[in-house]
This record gives C-alpha cells, sequence and structure tokens, in this order.
C-alpha cells in the first residue's frame, strides 16, 4: 500500500454541500428524522458512497450501509459510520465529519492501493438525535436489540405520528425484527467525531481516544394544575403547572450540581404550557428532562431524587403528574484492544493524543454490546456543539480522517 493521502479540500467541500441542505436558513443547520432536507442529505450521502464504488443497503429502520467489499466475505467486516441527522438550529460538522469523513477514508485507502481483506461498511444510523421521538439513537438502539419492538412501535411524534407513519415517509421497506445485527457481523466499530467539549483544544492535542461512554437517562413530565383568569384567581387557589415545572427545573440542577460526580449533568431542554396566555394561568406543563453521568450509581441516585422531588412539588402545589422514563440506559467501556490499536496508529504517525471519557453519548454506545467498539475524537473549537458555529478546522479532520483510516487498514 502507498502512503495514505486525504483529500481534505475535497471533503470541506462535501460537507460544506451537506450543510445547505437544511430546513433553516444557512448557516443553520437542521434535518428531523425523515423531513424533506433529511431524505435529501441521505440521497447526497448515498450519491457520493455509489460514485466511491461502494454496495449499498438500507434497514427497515432506514439505517444506511455502504460496503467496500472486501476479498474475504468470510470474514466479519470492519464498520464505521456515524449520522447526518440535525437538530434543530445546529452545526455542520456533529456526525457528519464521521460519514463524510469515513468515506473519504474509504477513498484514500483506495487511492492508496489498499485491498481489504475484511470488507468495510460505512454505517449511516438513523435519528442519532431524539428531534422526531424524544429518544436518541433510534436506529443504533436497534441494531444492538437494546430498544424493543413493542416499545418502538409505540413511539410518537409531539402531533402524535407513529414510527410507521415516519418509516413510510422514509421509504422503508422490510420488518424491524430483521433490523437487529448478529453478533458475529463486524470484527469492530470506530466512530469518528468532534468531541463536542474542551479539552482537546485546551491542551493542544490532536485526536481524543475514547475508552468510555457516558450512561444517559431521560424523563418526560406532564403536569396538570387548573388554568383560570389571571386576574381573578387568587393566589392561594392557584394551582399552577408552570410554577410547579419550574420548581422541577430547580431540582435537576440540585440534583445534578450534589450527586459527588462531577460528570452528572442534568438538562431540563424541553418545557412547553397551556394555553400560553399572558393573562391565564397555565393549567398544562409538558418537560423532558435529561441526566447523565459516566458512573451508573451516581446517575441513578439523582434520577430518583428528581423523581421523588417531582411527585413531592406536584402534590404539595396540587398538581396531577404524569411521569415516564424514556430511557436509562447503561454506560459503555470501550474495547481494551481496539483502544490500544488506536494509540499505536496516533504513536506511528506522531499524532498527540489523549484517552478520555465522553461525556456525550453517540451510536458508539449502543453498538458497543455488538461488537468491539471505540471512538476517535478531534478537536472542535471552544468545545461548541449543536450551534451554528461549531466547528473544526480541515486540519484537524484531515488528522481524523488519517487516523480512521489507518485503523480501517489495521483491525
Amino acid at each position: 500500500m502507498n502512503s495514505i493521502t486525504v483529500d481534505i479540500e475535497k471533503l470541506q467541500r462535501e460537507i460544506d454541500a451537506l450543510a445547505l441542505i437544511t430546513e433553516a436558513t444557512p448557516p443553520v443547520v437542521t434535518r428531523v428524522l425523515f423531513s424533506e432536507a433529511d431524505l435529501r442529505g441521505r440521497a447526497f450521502v448515498k450519491n457520493l458512497c455509489r460514485e466511491a464504488g461502494l454496495v449499498l443497503r438500507e434497514d427497515a429502520v432506514g439505517n444506511m450501509f455502504a460496503r467496500w467489499v472486501g476479498t474475504d466475505q468470510n470474514l466479519p467486516a470492519v464498520a464505521t459510520g456515524s449520522h447526518i441527522d440535525a437538530i434543530p438550529n445546529a452545526g455542520k460538522y456533529d456526525g457528519v465529519v464521521g460519514v463524510l469523513g469515513a468515506l473519504e477514508a474509504i477513498r484514500a485507502l483506495q487511492a492508496a492501493g489498499f485491498q481489504p481483506q475484511r470488507s468495510i461498511e460505512l454505517i449511516v444510523f438513523t435519528a442519532e438525535e431524539p428531534t422526531r421521538f424524544g429518544i436518541g439513537c433510534l436506529g443504533s438502539r436497534l441494531l444492538g436489540g437494546v430498544l424493543s419492538l413493542e416499545r418502538a412501535a409505540a413511539l410518537r411524534d409531539c402531533a402524535g405520528r407513529d414510527l410507521e407513519f415516519w418509516l413510510m415517509q422514509g421509504g422503508c421497506a422490510g420488518s424491524l425484527p430483521s433490523v437487529k445485527l448478529a453478533g458475529d457481523c463486524y470484527a469492530a466499530f470506530v466512530e469518528l467525531h468532534i468531541e463536542q467539549g474542551p479539552l482537546l483544544e485546551a491542551e493542544n492535542l490532536d485526536i481524543g481516544i475514547v475508552e468510555k461512554i457516558a450512561a444517559p437517562s431521560s424523563l418526560r413530565l406532564q403536569l396538570t394544575g387548573v388554568g383560570g383568569h389571571a386576574g381573578a384567581t387568587l393566589m392561594p387557589g392557584r394551582r399552577d403547572a408552570l410554577l410547579a415545572g419550574a420548581e422541577i427545573a430547580l431540582a435537576v440542577e440540585h440534583a445534578a450540581t450534589t450527586s459527588g460526580s462531577l460528570d452528572t449533568v442534568g438538562t431540563t431542554g424541553i418545557f412547553r404550557i397551556a394555553p400560553g396566555a399572558v393573562n391565564s394561568v397555565p393549567c398544562e406543563a409538558y418537560l423532558e428532562i435529561d441526566l447523565r453521568d459516566t458512573q451508573v450509581a451516581t446517575r441513578d441516585a439523582a434520577l430518583a431524587q428528581i423523581e421523588n422531588r417531582a411527585a413531592a412539588i406536584c402534590q404539595r402545589r396540587g398538581i396531577k403528574l404524569a411521569l415516564q422514563r424514556v430511557n436509562v440506559d447503561p454506560p459503555a467501556i470501550c474495547n481494551a484492544p481496539l483502544v490500544q490499536t488506536v494509540e499505536q496508529v496516533c504513536h506511528k504517525l506522531q499524532i498527540a493524543a489523549t484517552k478520555l471519557t465522553s461525556h456525550a453519548y453517540h451510536d458508539a454506545l449502543f453498538m458497543a454490546p455488538v461488537c468491539p467498539t471505540t471512538m476517535i475524537f478531534i478537536p472542535c473549537r471552544g468545545g461548541v456543539s449543536h450551534r451554528p458555529d461549531e466547528y473544526s478546522s480541515p486540519a484537524q479532520i484531515q488528522i481524523g480522517v488519517r487516523v480512521l483510516a489507518e485503523i480501517l487498514a489495521a483491525v
């Protein structure tokens, strides 16, 4: 094999072009699952994969697979990939670097004359972001068998439309039971991603090698109080759903900051009220809460504290509470030999690297039960992500793609 050369100019053009496929006005990127923009983005990626000579298929939930067929098809493939869906008001690098960067890693290996013995497969996961259904990593959860088919079928968006409706919009075919991967399908999975944190930039490092991925959990709360005229409903008799929700949001903050773990983070990311009129006491509130930690014990203790405080707050205020645990997932411990392989590649290439924890969760979290898994992080400016100003430089992306290409060749 000749020296591996990453065509960063071509890759950057593709990243920029995909960023223009959005439901919002650029530079804002928004691509919600199976929206018109998401479908156009998927078509864009498929076309690039065909141009690279990869064999395409799509499963029943819309996970896309693009395979460079190896010389020994009896061997399990090595996989890489990420997602291209984007939350509202997002940027152009989250997930996309792991998809288009992986494609460029394959093209670089092809150009270098590498002949893979194992097939190399690029996976574009469905709905890594929770925007459509309130649960993240839908495609990889089903691939890993960690989301039951009953729960998947019961998913609804904010308008009450179910998963089946959106799968039809996406042109997906087949049965959901067929999505789950066999245990021997992949020899390894490696996901390239922007760090979404400040460590690498602060320490002037090129690569982060992920050893473990934090354990996520999320709650949905429906609060029902009693509405009324803002002037005529006197304060002593009020059952204000918004105020109960506000206390609960503060309880989330308190639980996260007093858990005893620096890695505990809690966010009330959705807070909607009804009827939403300035002269009407809010009779309903809807909250979605995200709680994460690298340690299950402290995460679960904080989760229980939030649930108990929510119940007590609502009882005191005369509010009816309906609480649902959407997901409570374990952390992932990355495969030690695969982590060592990444270290060896970085050492060979004289690239400054460190081992770290991913506090954000990714599709890799749900690939870890399927096969040996790790992630490669590249720096992002200021640790900013999920905003239009998220940014990784072409030089940083180029290094990440080069490391990924070497790993795909080595596994």
